[in-house]
């Protein structure tokens, strides 16, 4: 047993999540291998121009439809001038980067968590390209979505070096 085994042994809540509960999860997608089987859904609905709006709200998971929102999540979708928008809200392209942090972030807590790490301290940076011409069709050589996304992130864990590359580089 490694140190941070008996960290996670001893504690309850490592960076927010419920060791027991985490444990427990994943006893029963071993013994079942269907609970691990999810369907998330977002609704959208055109408003104006490039404004539309998302909602979420039902998901499908652990063998049910989950119940546990008693309201709607709504996203704007907007565009900003230069892009023949109002600035209603981030576009579809910046929601995507911000989908693509959360999931990297919310990764990184759950593995560090699993392997007894604390975390003090963790903001990411997104950066990505894309070229117009392969958005707008005006080149068929030009892919029409990002070209490239680069993540920067900035952690401090309660771990060596040697650890946190290794959680970075397994679980990213």
């Amino acid at each position: 047993m490694t140190s941070h085994h008996a960290v996670a042994d001893a504690t309850t809540h490592i960076n927010g999540l419920d060791v027991q509960a985490a444990t427990e999860t994943i006893a029963a997608i071993k013994a079942d291998k269907s609970l691990a089987n999810f369907q998330f859904r977002a609704r959208n609905t055109w408003i104006n121009g490039g404004e539309n709006r998302s909602t979420i709200r039902d998901f499908y998971g652990a063998g049910q439809e989950d119940t546990s929102r008693s309201s709607d999540f709504v996203f704007t979708n907007g565009e900003p001038p230069v892009l023949l928008g109002n600035n209603e809200g981030a576009n579809p392209v910046e929601f995507l980067l911000h989908a693509l942090a959360g999931c990297v972030t919310t990764t990184f807590i759950l593995h560090a968590m699993a392997r007894g790490i604390s975390i003090r301290e963790l903001s990411t940076e997104l950066k990505g390209n894309i070229d117009l011409q392969g958005l707008l069709g005006l080149d068929d050589s030009v892919s029409p979505g990002y070209e490239q996304i680069d993540i920067r992130m900035h952690v401090e864990a309660d771990c060596s070096e040697a650890e946190l590359d290794d959680l970075l580089v397994d679980r990213l």
